[in-house]
């Protein structure tokens, strides 16, 4: 992730979907709506939508939603054969998933011609509040144990943090890592260090604390800023192969994680199907909307931007990858905030499901130029918050987002 503030809560609203949500009589911010010219369209879901038991009544074998959208006044529309109510130009059905993705289609017929709209979303069966917690751009760290050379991991005053965080709330990590610090203004002389030099000795004590601490690939270097966002996806997946291939050399398989976040956000949208055959399944970022357009996006379109943006996940069909909205970056943050930010979330269905973590690594340490002492603080602040709320700790690669026994 970048390490600048999270903006917040951005909805893109079209000038057709305003009007489109007004002949619905909805109120709801989305970024789905009839066109004029249109005779019958979806407007939530959303095609990509990610549902869970807090978005309509869930049973043992389906989830019922509510359908609903705009046609032509006076005709008849069914939803995947459930007749809809409607009202003048609204239409809506309460519909039951019952597979993990299912297309939802709304059908009318005006002068004996069938039209039809059609979404798809994503049924989180198996969902129950949970957090996971990510930690971006580290490589201090690992220089500071290979330089110093401790009898144990947990010696680095880091890990013996993040280890007692785990010891006091269960909390999951994942620690995404460069390959190389790269010096620049922002890391101090002598932070050359590379993969290659972390030693293999300490392979058993990774192993031993495999089922709450993992690493993954971020970047191959902290510098350039947006090192993937013009390159090809040939690159990227270099870079990752290069990193993970030193992650089972040095922590074992246990350890490794594939990726959930790529550092800055932003790949080209040709990358997508490489990363989901070389076996990510979900991308976390920020989505901001500042100075008028989507950045920190991972390049998706704007509608897709601003959907992810007020909502939880949103799954691209063509690729396969699910999209996560980060909740909170702690580094950017007061400790005394924190609990202010996350709690509007955590009354919002749309966002209260799957609480998404983040922080930097760089803020923990003194010689860091803009070192925060009350880093731990903040992120033990959210972590607190969570877990008084009954938000389990989760892997994302762990079954869906996280959810189980859904597979990747």
């Amino acid at each position: 992730m970048p390490d600048h503030p999270i903006s917040r809560r951005y909805v893109l609203q079209s000038a057709a979907a305003g009007a489109a949500l007004g002949l619905l009589g909805i109120g709801r911010k989305t970024t789905v709506a009839a066109e004029p010219s249109s005779l019958v369209k979806i407007a939530e879901p959303f095609h990509g939508a990610v549902v869970n038991h807090r978005h309509g009544q869930q049973n043992a074998d389906s989830l019922t939603i509510r359908v609903s959208g705009a046609a032509r006044a006076g005709g008849r529309v069914a939803v995947n054969g459930v007749p809809c109510r409607r009202e003048g130009n609204r239409f809506e059905a309460d519909v039951a998933l019952g597979e993990p993705e299912t297309d939802l289609i709304a059908v009318t017929e005006v002068e004996g011609r069938r039209h039809e709209d059609r979404v798809r979303v994503v049924w989180d069966r198996y969902s129950e509040p949970r957090y996971r917690f990510a930690i971006d751009d580290n490589s201090f760290f690992l220089r500071d144990i290979a330089r110093k050379n401790y009898k144990s991991l947990f010696d680095c005053f880091y890990l013996q943090m993040l280890r007692d965080l785990n010891r006091k709330y269960g909390t999951k990590f994942v620690l995404n890592i460069y390959y190389t610090a790269a010096d620049d203004a922002k890391f101090p002389t002598g932070a050359d260090f590379r993969l290659p030099q972390f030693p293999a000795r300490y392979k058993s004590e990774w192993r031993d604390n495999a089922h709450w601490l993992k690493l993954a690939f971020h970047a191959h270097s902290n510098k350039p800023d947006r090192p993937y966002q013009d390159t090809p996806p040939e690159k990227l997946v270099a870079d990752m192969k290069l990193v993970d291939a030193e992650i089972r050399r040095f922590a074992g398989e246990e350890t490794y994680t594939v990726t959930t976040c790529i550092h800055w956000g932003m790949i080209r949208p040709s990358t997508f199907k490489p990363l989901y055959a070389y076996g990510v399944r979900a991308l976390s970022s920020d989505f901001w909307f500042r100075d008028g357009k989507w950045d920190v996006n991972c390049e998706l379109p704007d509608d897709v931007s601003a959907y992810i943006a007020s909502h939880d996940a949103w799954k691209d069909f063509d690729s396969g990858l699910v999209f996560s909205m980060v909740d909170i970056v702690c580094n950017s943050v007061k400790a005394n905030q924190i609990a202010g930010t996350l709690e509007p979330i955590g009354k919002n269905p749309r966002r209260a499901e799957i609480m998404d973590l983040f922080t930097h690594e760089q803020y923990f340490w003194p010689f860091y130029m803009n070192y925060l002492p009350d880093h731990v603080q903040r992120i033990e602040n959210a972590i607190r918050w969570v877990t008084e709320r009954g938000y389990k700790p989760v892997f994302f690669h762990e079954g869906f987002l996280g959810g189980l026994p859904l597979a990747g």
